[in-house]
């Protein structure tokens, strides 16, 4: 056999929520920006996130990110993140992940108790506070970039549910929210697959209504992802939600494609898009805790720490949010010369549509 490449991981899961970090066997790429350097890795080298993220080497809930050289000289990295169908500008469950992974493999440098790192992401730059054990990273705190409300309390008429109350807002994606509990669904993994089809269903109609683009980055754009939000939280959680990630693309004429996989953990990008309603909304307060339960019963905790200067429709705030990752394994990902499937390949049985 020859190998016409290795990519070199290091796997985790953030509070459930698998998450792969490439450490090796990809260069640097073209780009003054992490953001520019995204647009490059989705444009000329898609067939990376293609081949880490479908099948035979991953499956519909996994994510991977690729850690590169930073761009602006404060931060310590830099990392692109690569989801099934998008390369997200920031995403939180993958910020603890890369974070854990940059300490634990001695990637950088590590300060007990705590080691504070800058890392530049395609949305901006991110500052982590990690709390370190007996060289274990057992706590990442960061602080997102700025988190805001697009619409509130919006009517959106959904093929097959009718009218359902959603808010818009963006916690590092643009999120559509809806309340679980007045759509009749438990948030309960034996529960998965109708809330995968509800919330699939809700975000291709809110993209289709509500066109929306970031104020200050306008190559971040559309709903990307749905939540579902209930008041019925277990012990030491404010309140529970799931989030629906997207596999394929939804055709309305395709009912098979009306799914979606389920974020494992709580989701931290989706728990501060969360937060950044209820602010607008006048139901949570700068300085006060918001415990965020997932699907798995673990628990984001995040806060609005401040408001910040921007030109939304409701005031923009910036949110703080920790959680932990486990290292489960590392790996090298090899490609043969005559592999039939260079690019991975998604089946329908658990995939959504093309």
């Amino acid at each position: 056999m020859k190998v016409d490449r290795v990519i070199q991981a290091v796997d985790t899961h953030v509070s459930g929520e698998p998450g792969r970090v490439i450490v090796g066997g990809v260069l640097d790429v073209p780009g003054n920006t992490m953001l520019e350097k995204m647009r490059y890795l989705e444009e000329h080298e898609d067939h990376i996130r293609k081949l880490m993220l479908r099948e035979p080497r991953g499956y519909p809930a996994a994510n991977c990110n690729l850690i590169l050289p930073p761009c602006d000289p404060t931060a310590d990295a830099g990392f692109v993140i690569m989801e099934q169908v998008e390369y997200p500008g920031m995403s939180g469950t993958n910020t603890i992940a890369v974070t854990t992974v940059l300490l634990e493999t001695g990637m950088l440098p590590v300060e007990t108790p705590t080691t504070r790192l800058v890392l530049e992401s395609p949305a901006g730059l991110i500052r982590v506070d990690a709390r370190v054990s007996d060289g274990r990273v057992t706590e990442v705190k960061f602080e997102n970039v700025p988190a805001f409300a697009m619409h509130i309390d919006e009517v959106l008429d959904v093929p097959e549910l009718g009218e359902v109350m959603v808010d818009v807002a963006y916690g590092g994606m643009f999120y559509v929210i809806a309340d679980a509990d007045a759509l009749g669904l438990r948030l309960v993994p034996e529960e998965a697959g109708k809330i995968a089809r509800a919330g699939e269903m809700i975000k291709t109609a809110a993209r289709e209504k509500f066109p929306v683009v970031h104020p200050e980055n306008p190559e971040i754009e559309d709903i990307t992802i749905a939540v579902l939000s209930s008041s019925h939280a277990g012990e030491g959680a404010d309140m529970r939600n799931s989030v629906v990630v997207s596999t394929g693309n939804l055709d309305w004429n395709r009912p098979e494609t009306w799914t979606g996989a389920l974020d494992r953990s709580p989701c931290g990008t989706g728990t501060c898009a969360k937060m950044a309603s209820l602010y607008a909304k006048g139901e949570l307060s700068l300085g006060q805790p918001f415990r965020h339960q997932g699907i798995l019963d673990t628990v984001f905790v995040g806060e609005l720490v401040r408001e910040a200067e921007m030109d939304t429709p409701y005031p923009a705030v910036v949110p703080t949010l920790k959680g932990r990752a486990w290292i489960t394994g590392t790996a090298n990902y090899m490609l043969a010369d005559d592999d039939p499937f260079p690019e991975g390949f998604i089946v329908g049985d658990i995939w959504g549509g093309k």
